[in-house]
């Protein structure tokens, strides 16, 4: 899938367009940045609610050249400059969460696979 295909499958809005002719194969959902960066896997598309400049930052470290925020949460214009700066496409959702990962995995993006469990000491 690449970004149009994103686009087309959430309903998105491109908030910031970037180059990105990559196929993604894969993706992540989370709001905790510390979580996407423990389950990198290369040109996957990150999914989060969490709009602050940190979660471009954890793309960017994630190699992810796409963020989609969702439940309509408008990031920041410092947010739009840094992905701009980057090159992170941003994509906007109206979804919720669950949602638009379903939506995704529905059009055949999968996720990352089964991870081992954590268990807290």
């Amino acid at each position: 899938m690449n970004l149009k295909g994103v686009i087309d499958v959430v309903e998105g809005e491109l908030l910031v367009d970037a180059p990105v002719d990559i196929e993604i194969h894969s993706a992540c959902c989370s709001d905790l940045m510390s979580d996407v960066l423990l389950f990198v896997k290369p040109n996957m598309l990150l999914i989060t609610g969490l709009t602050n400049p940190q979660s471009v930052r954890t793309a960017d470290m994630a190699e992810a050249p796409i963020i989609v925020f969702v439940r309509g949460k408008h990031p920041s214009s410092e947010t739009l400059a840094l992905a701009e700066d980057l090159g992170i496409a941003v994509v906007l959702s109206a979804y919720t969460m669950f949602e638009t990962a379903g939506l995704l995995f529905g059009a055949g993006l999968r996720g990352l696979g089964k991870l081992p469990i954590v268990r807290q000491r």
